[in-house]
């Protein structure tokens, strides 16, 4: 691996998080993923990093890049609530295979839950709100103490991560996208090489994973997020959508 020399960016103030964004790309927006990873977890943010993992479709690929650079990097884990069975026997399964040492698995509070879905059918008539309450919320909890996350985000899977770039600032923090720049090809190839298992509802028609009442099939020639809150004007769960709404933007 490229030995890189750290900058010491993530705490000054007069700096501002968009503008260390923007010179974190200018410096590093061309690193491959693995050394993106190593220099995020390892020496700009030591300490302060986190992957959020939605254990899904593609998110073996980002798993095992973190399990070869750190298996102690804090990896969270969103469980809804309504989560396909396969999805929570993949992450047990992945989480052995890789060696990974902290997932930390986050769920809705419950006396939240209990007011706003008693029901559980608020994803029927308020969807940005069930996600709300069943991702964005537990999220905001479990990042607290850290400077910086990674996501699996990829720009091929719909218009509106077209533009993504390596480095992002939201909410206080910078967020990494380790393969944005990624193809199918790519997953699918690093996946083969290594032997990774895949998600066993893709081989199904899933190529995006969430919550049962959301996800649907894709057809062939259909955006890889297309079965997500199919018939919505809705294309994210809300824990990425400020940065999308900056025209960037799991």
């Amino acid at each position: 691996m490229v030995r890189l020399s750290a900058v010491a960016l993530s705490h000054d103030p007069e700096l501002g998080l968009a503008a260390e964004a923007a010179t974190l790309n200018a410096r590093y927006g061309q690193l491959d993923a693995r050394d993106a990873i190593a220099l995020t977890a390892g020496e700009l943010f030591p300490g302060k990093a986190a992957l959020v993992s939605s254990f899904g479709a593609d998110s073996v690929v980002l798993l095992h890049l973190v399990s070869e650079v750190d298996r102690d990097l804090p990896v969270i884990f969103l469980d809804t609530g309504r989560l396909f069975a396969e999805t929570l026997e993949y992450r047990s399964r992945l989480t052995d295979l890789l060696g990974l040492t902290d997932v930390r698995t986050v769920s809705p509070d419950p006396a939240r839950l209990a007011d706003a879905d008693p029901h559980r059918a608020l994803w029927m008539t308020n969807p940005d709100l069930c996600c709300h309450v069943r991702k964005t919320e537990p999220l905001q909890r479990a990042l607290k103490g850290f400077d910086a996350w990674l996501t699996g985000r990829k720009r091929f899977q719909n218009a509106q991560r077209a533009a993504l770039s390596l480095f992002e600032a939201e909410g206080g923090r910078i967020k990494v996208n380790p393969l944005a720049n990624w193809s199918i090809v790519d997953l699918k190839a690093h996946a083969e090489r290594h032997g990774l298992p895949e998600h066993p509802l893709v081989a199904k028609g899933y190529p995006s994973i969430g919550c049962v009442p959301c996800t649907s099939r894709v057809a062939i020639g259909e955006d890889q997020r297309a079965g997500r809150w199919r018939g919505l004007d809705k294309t994210e769960c809300g824990i990425h959508v400020p940065a999308e709404a900056d025209g960037s933007g799991i």
